[in-house]
Order: C-alpha cells, then sequence, then structure tokens
C-alpha cells in the first residue's frame, strides 16, 4: 500500500475513532478492498480469503481502539490480517484432521460411519449444557474464551462442564476406566 492511501486510511480510522461513522464506514469498506488483495495473494481459494477477510475487518472492529493515530495503518491491518490467516490455517488443518472423507469406496454402514453415528448419539444423550459446550468446542472450533462469551459462562465453568462431558461419552464408550 503506498503511503498516500496509508495516509487516508489513518485518517479514516482516526475520524471513526472520534465518532464519524460515515468515515468509519468507509475505512472499512477501503480497507477490505486492500486486505482482499493481499489475501487473495497469499491464498489459492478466493472463498478461503473471503472468510478471511470477514474475520479480519470484525477483528479490526473488535481492535479499532488500539490503534494509535498518526503511526501508519498499513503494518497495523496486515499484522490482524496476517493473524487471522494463521488461525484460519490452523483451524482448517484441525478439521481435515478429523473430517473423514466420504467417497465412493466407503460403504454406507462402515466402522467409521458406525463409530460416527455412535459419537454423535452418545453427545445427544448428555444434558443440553454439555451438549451445546462440546459442539461449540469441537464442532465450530471455538476457543475456551469464546464459548465462555457465547454462553454467559465463565471460562472456568466452561471447561468444566466439558471435560464432565468428555469424561461421559468415555463412559459410554469404556475408554480410559480404572
Amino acid at each position: 500500500m503506498d503511503t498516500d492511501r496509508d495516509h487516508d486510511l489513518a485518517g479514516l480510522l482516526v475520524e471513526g475513532q472520534k465518532g464519524d461513522h460515515a468515515a468509519y464506514e468507509k475505512f472499512l469498506l477501503e480497507a477490505a478492498v486492500v486486505l482482499r488483495r493481499f489475501l487473495r495473494r497469499r491464498m489459492n481459494d478466493p472463498e478461503m480469503a473471503e472468510d478471511v477477510l470477514q474475520d479480519t475487518l470484525l477483528s479490526i472492529h473488535r481492535a479499532r481502539h488500539t490503534y494509535i493515530p498518526g503511526r501508519p495503518v498499513g503494518p497495523w491491518m496486515y499484522a490482524i490480517c496476517g493473524h487471522r490467516m494463521t488461525d484460519f490455517f490452523r483451524w482448517h488443518r484441525r478439521v481435515e484432521k478429523v473430517e473423514i472423507a466420504l467417497t465412493d469406496d466407503i460403504e454406507p454402514q462402515s466402522e467409521e460411519n458406525k463409530r460416527g453415528r455412535s459419537v454423535l448419539e452418545a453427545l445427544a444423550g448428555l444434558p443440553e449444557k454439555q451438549q451445546q459446550v462440546i459442539k461449540l468446542l469441537k464442532v465450530q472450533g471455538l476457543s475456551v474464551k469464546e464459548v465462555s462469551a457465547a454462553t454467559g459462562m465463565s471460562e472456568s465453568s466452561v471447561k468444566v462442564t466439558a471435560f464432565r462431558g468428555y469424561e461421559s461419552i468415555r463412559q459410554i464408550f469404556g475408554v480410559g476406566k480404572k
């Protein structure tokens, strides 16, 4: 990003920090153009780049108070974007390890499918709060802090609820018995 564009974006962000909603909206629109180009150069899939862009814009919105007026806005935005991209790839790798790709070779009633269905059935047998916490943590890939915010529970309560749910599922499958 050239220095003139950086200066213009910084000015819009500063005005947005002061409460000018129109300037802030313009900043987000212009930042999206810059960051979309940045992400598309680094990611093969345009849809994934758009997902990261949206996460980045939300992060920028949440962190807008951390921008220090008078400093270049580009490095600040790129740092946030880089962190969102890293988080996306980490999450994607975790999900890929867990997911089983269905192909024509796998029979509908294979052992993996039975086991997967059994885990879902075991999860369905848990109390509602445990189901919710485990689904948010393991299915949606949220952090403990994010689950805490989404459920209104303390982070400690989220951890204890998840642990108790995991223990119940282990008991159902007879794993980890002493």
